[in-house]
């Protein structure tokens, strides 16, 4: 497959010149990742450049994301005698949320008419990007779709999820931090993180229990809800 050189450059440039930006005005429209995306695909769009060729060029990036999964675990482990202190607390709410998130993305996804393949491909939104590939890849989905949706659920997290929690008065960290990291993975975290350093921790520590409760709920919950709304 070509690739263009200047891909890896370029990308890394923008990541980190608008990381630079949103600590600097600290908004949360200025997420670096749709910050990235802005100027990335315009200009792709104006030089012509096939996707697959960009892709081709900034792989690297892409094959970083399973150790990533794996780095997951040190958070976990940081985070030990928090589970133990809580556990069973903890273990309920990123399951409830785990089988909501899935549940209601699905569910809709089939309701307006979505194929089996689709509706796979949105089932794994709230998990981080190479979980819910993986996921969609094991029920029928499309690997390239469920990331798609993994980056708008968690920007869409990571911009709007404490103004609604200060609109619903939620004000424990440990609250607040969980439900972004159930719902919005890893860019809730980094935001929750930005905020409050026990609102990432649990934020973070709720991200890999839900990642590991969707891998495992997923292939029995699709077939579920397929045979529900067949």
């Amino acid at each position: 497959m070509s690739y263009i050189w200047w891909s890896l450059p370029l990308t890394l440039a923008v990541f980190f010149g608008a990381r630079k930006l949103a600590k600097r005005l600290k908004m949360p429209l200025l997420n670096p990742l749709l910050v990235s995306m802005v100027i990335i695909i315009p200009l792709l769009l104006l030089t012509n450049t096939p996707y697959a060729h960009y892709f081709a060029g900034s792989k690297i990036l892409n094959d970083l994301l399973q150790p990533a999964v794996v780095a997951l675990a040190f958070p976990l482990y940081e985070q030990l005698h928090q589970i133990r202190a809580r556990w069973k607390s903890i273990i309920s709410i990123c399951f409830i949320g785990s089988i909501t998130a899935m549940v209601s993305g699905t569910a809709i996804a089939l309701w307006m008419g979505a194929t089996p393949e689709i509706a796979a491909s949105i089932l794994p939104k709230s998990v981080t990007t190479p979980i819910a590939m993986a996921v969609a890849t094991s029920i029928g989905g499309i690997p390239a779709i469920s990331a798609v949706c993994v980056i708008f659920v968690g920007i869409l997290g990571a911009v709007l999820g404490h103004a609604l929690f200060n609109v619903l008065k939620i004000t424990t960290k440990a609250s607040r931090g969980l439900a972004m990291g159930t719902a919005s993975h890893a860019l809730g975290t980094a935001r929750c993180a930005e905020m409050d350093f026990q609102e990432g921790a649990f934020s973070s520590l709720a991200l890999v229990i839900c990642g590991i409760i969707t891998s495992l709920m997923a292939p029995f919950v699709f077939p579920l809800m397929l045979v529900l709304f067949a």
